[in-house]
C-alpha cells in the first residue's frame, strides 16, 4: 500500500478507534466505577507501552522527567477519570462532540501561556467553537432532563487539559518520540492507578467474581489496548506519513463515529443537539485553517 493510501487508512483506522472508545467507556461504567474503569484503563495501558516502547524511554533526559510526569497526569489520567464520571451522567456521543474542542482550547492556551499568536479566523473559529459547546450542553439538558448537563462541564476540563499538554510536548519534549513521551509517562502513571485500584476494593475476589464487572473489564481492556495504546501508535506513524494539519483532521471524524455508537446504543439525539455539534466543527475547522506561528515572547 503506498503512502497516500497508508496514511489514509490510518486516520479512518484512528477515527474508527478514538471514536468507540466512548461507548466502551459507558458499556464499562456498568460493572465499575468512574475511578476503577480510569484506572484499570492507565494501568493496562501502562503495561502494554512498556513492552512496546520501553528502549524509547531512553531518549528522556533526566530534566525532562518532570514534564513526562505532568504531561501524563494532564493529558492521560485526569482526563481519563473526568471523562468517566462525564459519561456517568451525560450521553457518550455529547461527551465525544465536546472533546472535539480540544485544537480550540489549544489555541487559547498557548496565546496566553506559551506565546503563540493566531489570525482572525482563529480567533472566530475559538469563538463559534465554544459557543457551540454551550449550546450542545443546553440541548442536551433540555432533551434530557433527567441527566445532570453540568456533568458535560467535565469533558470541557479534560480538553483543557489536553491543550495544556499538547503545548508542554511541544515547548519542553521536543526530540523525544512521541512512543517514548507515552511509554514515560505511563511508567509514572502506573503507580498511582495501582494504588487507587487498591483503594477501590477492585482486587477484592469477591468483586472481581460478579459478572458484570468481569464484563466491563472486558470491554476497558479493549479500550486500553486498541483504543489508547494502539490508537498512540498509529497516530505517531499517521504523523510521519503525512503532516499534523492533515492528522489532526481526525477530530473531525470521531464525533461522527461516537454519534453513530450512541444511536445503536439507544441514546436520543435531536436535530438541535446536530446544529450545536456541526457548530463545534464548523469552529475546529476555522481554528485551523491557518497554521499558528511561535513568538519570541
Amino acid at each position: 500500500m503506498k503512502n497516500q493510501q497508508l496514511k489514509w487508512f490510518y486516520l479512518v483506522s484512528l477515527a474508527l478507534l478514538w471514536g468507540s472508545s466512548f461507548i466502551l467507556i459507558k458499556r464499562g461504567l456498568i460493572g465499575l466505577s468512574p475511578l476503577q474503569l480510569g484506572s484499570f484503563r492507565v494501568a493496562l495501558t501502562a503495561v502494554v507501552l512498556i513492552v512496546i516502547g520501553f528502549k524509547k524511554v531512553g531518549q528522556i533526559k533526566k530534566k525532562q522527567w518532570k514534564w513526562i510526569g505532568i504531561s501524563g497526569f494532564i493529558g492521560s489520567l485526569f482526563p481519563t477519570y473526568l471523562f468517566a464520571y462525564a459519561e456517568t451522567e451525560i450521553d457518550s456521543a455529547v461527551a465525544a462532540i465536546l472533546n472535539s474542542t480540544v485544537p480550540l482550547l489549544a489555541l487559547i492556551v498557548g496565546l496566553f501561556l506559551f506565546g503563540t499568536v493566531f489570525i482572525k479566523k482563529q480567533f472566530i473559529g475559538v469563538v463559534v467553537g465554544l459557543i457551540g459547546s454551550i449550546g450542545l450542553i443546553l440541548a442536551g439538558a433540555s432533551l434530557n432532563p433527567d441527566q445532570n448537563y453540568w456533568f458535560g462541564v467535565l469533558p470541557v476540563i479534560a480538553s483543557l487539559m489536553y491543550a495544556f499538554n499538547a503545548n508542554i510536548i511541544k515547548s519542553f519534549l521536543g526530540g523525544i518520540s512521541a512512543l517514548g513521551i507515552a511509554t514515560g509517562s505511563f511508567i509514572i502513571l502506573f503507580f498511582p492507578s495501582m494504588a487507587v485500584l487498591y483503594f477501590t476494593g477492585f482486587f477484592n475476589e469477591a468483586f472481581l467474581a460478579q459478572e458484570e464487572v468481569q464484563t466491563s473489564l472486558l470491554y476497558v481492556g479493549v479500550l486500553a489496548i486498541l483504543g489508547t495504546a494502539l490508537a498512540k501508535i498509529i497516530f505517531n506513524r499517521l504523523i510521519q506519513l503525512s503532516d499534523p494539519v492533515f492528522s489532526t483532521s481526525v477530530t473531525y471524524l470521531i464525533p461522527v463515529v461516537a454519534l453513530f455508537w450512541g444511536v445503536l446504543d439507544g441514546e436520543e439525539f435531536d436535530l438541535l443537539q446536530l446544529a450545536a455539534g456541526g457548530i463545534i466543527l464548523v469552529g475546529v475547522y476555522l481554528s485551523n485553517k491557518k497554521k499558528r506561528v511561535k513568538t519570541n515572547a
